[in-house]
This record gives structure tokens, C-alpha cells and sequence, in this order.
């Protein structure tokens, strides 16, 4: 395993550099072959991009949760984790930005995205709860970690049981250009057998994680190197390298007008790495890892709870006004999510 620390500044900046630019091109890659997957095997976008895009982005997330674990640096796993849900629902409000005509919200026409963003502030509640209240082992897990641990499966069947339900229509339908561009996704990779791309998907996904362990532990370095806090370093820097591969499939769904993709995406990562806190829980050492972290953990969950309601109201309300180039919800979220760094920083 490769000492990041000891690689020095410039050198871990570079592979920083080189990591982000892999996982953004395989980010790209992935994103058109599940709108393919979704055409051909007719499983609609939002459980495709919840359990193949959203399963796969977050794989760095676990990599950096396991080895920091493993190592005792439990606190520094957890902040990585509550940092990186904030971040990436964050990265929603930059695809709003990207789509310029109208509000991302109004364009999701399947109600399962609501569904899915409600269990993850459910999910999240329970962390920031745990925090407050404090925790005791049973059987090698926190008590509240168990219950984190059932409430993750129940989601997941939930959501799994769900795929059918009837949408929404759309007020006002698509512009012609967003059809177009959705038709046109579809149709370059129409030609090749699914067989071929689930190969692809497999290849694309196998560089997001090995290229997205590495963004992540030398964005690590860098920031140890930097003389940054740690806590900060875990909530904000960490997460942002370990965004990218969210960050890059989001503005390429988005671009290419899969829109409930993009936030399934989101949504189906938040929830994977609310629940690799039992992970992290079971690998570190000592008592419960929630008891090692204080007010800055619990208002991490805050953040990420206080953004994915602000969304949902959006979802919800459906109102297609925007103000610089996003829609009112989308805006609200990003002043809530740098709001939240600020509190942050100042906690650390």
C-alpha cells in the first residue's frame, strides 16, 4: 500500500491531478452506458442510477472509510462521510446551473426520487441523533449503528419494490432540445450489445474506484501536508476528492437529459455512504467510533439534512422559476451548503 504522506507536497499533487482527470473521463464513460443498460433492460433511470451509479461513485468513499478505520482514524472516516453527502447533493445545484433554461427540479418526472431522498434524511437523522445521545456496544456494533444497519435494508427493499410506480407528467413537457439530446444519449450506444457494455460499465467502474482510492488519499496528504485541521480536512477537502466520480456522472446526465439519473445518482451514493458508517463503526477500534465525534459530526448531518429537504420542497413544489440560471430550491442549497462550510470551519 502506497504511503501517501511520504510522497511529498508535488507529488501528491500530481497524482491528485492525474486521478481526478481518470475518474472524470471513466465518470462520462459510465453515465452513457447506464442510460444504455436502462434502454435496453427497461429498468427505469431512478433504480439505475441509484444502485449502478450511485453504487459505484461511492465505492471510493468506502475505500477511504475502511482504510482510515483500519487505521484507528475513525473521527477522520466519519467526517469524510457526512462532509461527502452535503457535497454531493451540492453538486446538484451546479448541474441546475449547467441546465440554465429551467429549474433541474422541474424536470423529474419520477415521484421515486422524493422516496429516496426521504430515507436518506431519515438514515441521516439517525447518525446525528447517535451523536447527540451518545452510544453503547452490542455485539461488536453501537446500538444505534444496528439501527442504522435495519433501516438501510429496509430502504433498500422498499426502494427495490417501488421501480413500477407511475410518473408524473412533466408541467410543460421537455424543451425539444433536452428530448433530442435523451434521444440522441440513447441512441449512439444502441448499436452495441448489452453484453459489451456491461464489460465497458465494468472497466469504468474498476478506474473510479482504484483512481478515486487514490484522489482521495493523497487529497488526504495534501491536506495533512497543509497543515489544515483534520476535521475540516475530513468534511471538506476529503469529500471533494472523493465528489469527483458524483460530480463527473451528474454534469454528464445532465447534459445529456437524464435528469432523475443525476439526482438518483446522488441520492442512491448518499444513501450507500450514510450506511458505511457501520463500517466504519465495526473497524475501529476502542468504543463506538459516534462517541469519538462531537457538535462538528452532528452539524455535518445537519447540513446534509437541511440541503436534501431544501430539494425536496423543490421536488415537490415544482415551480419552474430560476435566478442566475437556477432554480430558486437549487440556489437555496448551495447558500445553505457554503453557509454550512463556514459554521464548519469554525468548529473544527
Amino acid at each position: 500500500m502506497i504511503d501517501f504522506p511520504s510522497l511529498g507536497l508535488p507529488l501528491n499533487l500530481g497524482i491528485f491531478a492525474a486521478a481526478a482527470v481518470l475518474v472524470w473521463g471513466a465518470g462520462v464513460r459510465i453515465t452513457n452506458y447506464a442510460g444504455t443498460i436502462s434502454e435496453k433492460t427497461g429498468i427505469g433511470q431512478a433504480l439505475i442510477g441509484m444502485l449502478l451509479l450511485g453504487g459505484v461513485t461511492s465505492l471510493p468513499e468506502l475505500a477511504v472509510a475502511v482504510t482510515s478505520a483500519a487505521s484507528g482514524d475513525g473521527a477522520l472516516a466519519v467526517n469524510s462521510v457526512l462532509g461527502g453527502v452535503a457535497m454531493q447533493v451540492a453538486i446538484l445545484a451546479v448541474a441546475d446551473l449547467l441546465i440554465g433554461r429551467k429549474a433541474l427540479t422541474s424536470h423529474l418526472p419520477n415521484p421515486i426520487v422524493l422516496l429516496q431522498g426521504s430515507l436518506k434524511v431519515l438514515l441521516l437523522s439517525v447518525v446525528a441523533a447517535a451523536i447527540i445521545v451518545g452510544d453503547r456496544a452490542v455485539l461488536g456494533l453501537g446500538i444505534w449503528m444496528w439501527l442504522l444497519l435495519g433501516l438501510t435494508a429496509a430502504a433498500m427493499w422498499i426502494l427495490s419494490r417501488v421501480r413500477d410506480r407511475q410518473a408524473w407528467r412533466v408541467a410543460g413537457g421537455l424543451d425539444k432540445a433536452d428530448q433530442e439530446a435523451a434521444q440522441e444519449t440513447a441512441e449512439d450506444e444502441d448499436e452495441r450489445p448489452l453484453r459489451r457494455i456491461l464489460v465497458l460499465t465494468a472497466v469504468a467502474a474498476s478506474v473510479i474506484v482504484l483512481a478515486g482510492y487514490a484522489l482521495s488519499r493523497s487529497g488526504d496528504a495534501i491536506a495533512e501536508q497543509s497543515g489544515l485541521g483534520e476535521s475540516f480536512v475530513g468534511a471538506v477537502l476529503v469529500a471533494i476528492a472523493t465528489s469527483l466520480p458524483e460530480l463527473s456522472t451528474v454534469m454528464t446526465a445532465t447534459r445529456s437529459g437524464l435528469y432523475t439519473m443525476a439526482v438518483s445518482d446522488i441520492f442512491g451514493t448518499n444513501i450507500f455512504d450514510v450506511s458505511f458508517l457501520v463500517i466504519i463503526d465495526w473497524l475501529t477500534p476502542g468504543e463506538p467510533v459516534l462517541n469519538a465525534v462531537g457538535r462538528f459530526s452532528a452539524f455535518a448531518s445537519l447540513i446534509g439534512i437541511t440541503v436534501t429537504a431544501t430539494l425536496l420542497v423543490g421536488m415537490v413544489e415544482r415551480r419552474d422559476r430560476t435566478v442566475l440560471r437556477m432554480g430558486y430550491d437549487t440556489l437555496a442549497v448551495l447558500v445553505a451548503y457554503l453557509s454550512g462550510l463556514v459554521v464548519l470551519y469554525f468548529l473544527r
